[in-house]
Order: structure tokens, then C-alpha cells, then sequence
């Protein structure tokens, strides 16, 4: 099996053989998002979902031609801020979400998290779609989902500055790693957001 990774701002695919992402199965270390990308990959694949890493805007300033076939972006800047980092369509439904690492034992800082991020994320809700973020305690080699309620309301408290890390536990869902693919979290989205319709 051969999984194709997108690159932006080029768009080109590169193969890579399955047997080359082996080590991220066991390795810790792994980003989370370099992780989501292959997870992502895989669903989008499989014909499971159709979810990507949305480019970030940037506004080129200045580029380079090495060579006559060959052009290299020398400087840039972020053109508006972005929103959250991942969007597509599951199972009918718009699905929207932010991931992020933390390398704290105890808790999640919400300064990690942007206010623009939390008025798109309602805005989402707003329309019917299934927002929330995906948070990795990287002491812990643990990765959860926590629907975007949840982080909207703690977030919104003047007395909360963080989530704790027995919090996220208690109201965010483990995501189950594996191989193919690497996070299992629409296996969370399902408990999550399916349940009912699962029955």
C-alpha cells in the first residue's frame, strides 16, 4: 500500500510506502499534525472522509528564480489570520476542527487558543456542523477529542485560564493509535456525534 501526502503551497503528491511511516506507530515524538495529515490521508483513501489541513494564507512579498523552471518564495507574511487547522465533510456532515500539543503534565493553557478560532468554531456550530478540537498531552503520548461546546464555555469563564489534564480526560474522548490509520479519531467523532444514529 502506497499513501500519497499533499504538500501546499504546491500541491504536489509524493509516495511513500507504508513500510517508511512504520516507525510512527510506536515512536513517540510524532507530531500531531503530521500525524492527522497521514490519519487524513488514509480516510481520504478509503473513501471514509473527505478531510484536509487547511492552507495557511499568506501574502508574497518577494520571490526568487533560481532557476527558469523554478520559483522560491523569499519572503511573505500571514495574510489574514486562519481559522482552524483542519475542515472537510463526514457522513453528510460539515466537520471543522483545531489541533493542538501540549507538553504540561497537569493541563492545557487556553492561550493556546486564538479568539478568532473560537468565533469561527461557533459559527460552525451555528450552521449544524460538528466542530471540536483535538488536544495531545505529548508527556503522556495521549491524544483526545473534545467537542467544541465544552472549550467554547471554559474557554468564555473569566476564572479559567486552562483545562486540566483530569478535565480532558473526564470530558474528551482517547483516541485510539494505530497504523492505518495512525489516530483513529472518527472512530470518536462516531461516539461522539453518532451515537444515536448508530443504534
Amino acid at each position: 500500500m502506497v499513501i500519497y501526502v499533499i504538500g501546499y503551497p504546491n500541491k504536489k503528491q509524493t509516495a511513500q510506502p507504508i513500510a517508511s511511516q512504520m516507525h510512527s506507530y510506536s515512536g513517540r515524538g510524532m507530531s500531531l499534525e503530521h500525524d492527522l495529515n497521514l490519519s487524513n490521508t488514509y480516510y481520504n483513501e478509503c473513501s471514509r472522509a473527505l478531510i484536509h489541513k487547511k492552507p495557511t494564507p499568506i501574502q508574497v512579498v518577494r520571490v526568487d528564480y533560481p532557476e527558469r523552471s523554478a520559483a522560491k518564495i523569499v519572503e511573505a507574511y500571514y495574510k489574514t489570520p486562519s481559522t482552524t487547522d483542519y475542515n472537510g465533510i463526514y457522513r453528510g456532515r460539515a466537520i471543522d476542527f483545531e489541533a493542538k500539543e501540549t507538553r504540561s503534565k497537569t493541563s492545557f493553557p487556553f492561550k493556546s487558543i486564538h479568539p478568532h478560532q473560537i468565533l469561527h468554531l461557533k459559527r460552525v456550530l451555528h450552521q449544524k456542523g460538528i466542530g471540536f478540537f483535538i488536544i495531545r498531552f505529548t508527556s503522556y503520548d495521549e491524544t483526545f477529542l473534545i467537542d467544541a461546546n465544552t472549550i467554547i464555555t471554559m474557554y468564555e469563564s473569566e476564572k479559567r485560564k486552562s483545562i486540566s489534564y483530569d478535565t480532558v480526560k473526564s470530558c474528551g474522548v482517547l483516541i485510539q493509535q494505530g497504523l492505518t490509520p495512525r489516530l483513529k479519531y472518527l472512530d470518536a467523532v462516531d461516539q461522539v456525534y453518532f451515537k444515536e444514529e448508530d443504534k
